[in-house]
């Protein structure tokens, strides 16, 4: 069994009065696809970014690689550093080409020359097949390919784990797909990735495990075809009901 790169223990988290994750037991081992399942507000996108720590939990630990992540301070910085996010919207510096927004984190955080950093940035673009759009502004590209420009960006960063937030949900129809292949080839490559998605295809095709989340709980963990075909509780069925009926 590969080892658990990422691990979340009884985390809790509060929105004021809101109690939106209740006791999140987690385990992701190195090289694993977890995609994320559950109604809008049930704690999926709030857990992922827990585990960035761009929210504190308020009880619980949550560790990468053995370490846990502490609130703040240098050293999360650094394991922030590890941990990559892709977000619904694509936040790419608008006044910035496309090269230099992958580029700007690996030279200031990580202390690449120019030289790395642009040869490693185009190398990138390539795997995400925007080689040609290097010298191109944000604005200049779809929405799917700024995705794809935000996924090389925080490639760029060489992180552990990949979290993934609704990352095709702002996009047209026919740039979704572009962007899912681009998911799916980095987890055929072995990146180890936590994913909430909607879409239902991709998730029971790439993922290695879903895990079903309701009112901030953990409600089912199995392989996409259990499920799919057979989930266990009442309310994964009537999710899936909804989901696979349009």
């Amino acid at each position: 069994m590969p080892e658990v790169l990422v691990r979340i223990e009884k985390v809790n988290k509060h929105f004021g009065e809101n109690h939106v994750l209740r006791d999140i037991d987690l385990d992701i081992h190195s090289g694993e696809v977890v995609v994320l399942l559950g109604a809008s507000g049930s704690g999926k996108s709030t857990l992922c970014r827990c585990v960035n720590r761009l929210e504190t939990v308020d009880s619980g630990v949550i560790s990468l690689a053995g370490v846990p992540l502490p609130d703040e301070g240098g050293e999360l910085a650094r394991l922030r550093a590890r941990v990559g996010m892709v977000f619904q919207s694509f936040n790419l510096f608008g006044h910035l080409s496309v090269l230099d927004n992958i580029t700007l984190a690996p030279i200031r955080v990580r202390g690449l020359s120019r030289r790395e950093a642009d040869e490693r940035a185009r190398q990138l673009l390539d795997r995400v097949g925007l080689g040609d759009k290097a010298d191109a502004r944000p604005a200049q590209l779809s929405g799917g390919q700024q995705q794809r420009v935000a996924i090389a960006r925080a490639l760029a960063m060489d992180p552990q784990v990949l979290l993934f937030d609704e990352p095709t949900s702002a996009l047209d129809p026919e740039t979704v797909g572009e962007v899912l292949d681009v998911m799916a080839a980095l987890a055929a490559d072995g990146m180890t990735m936590l994913v909430v998605t909607h879409e239902m295809g991709f998730a029971r095709r790439v993922a290695d495990r879903i895990v079903f989340l309701d009112e901030g709980r953990v409600h089912e963990t199995a392989t996409p075809d259990e499920f799919f075909d057979a989930p266990r509780t009442e309310r994964a069925r009537e999710f899936l009901s909804k989901v696979l009926s349009h």
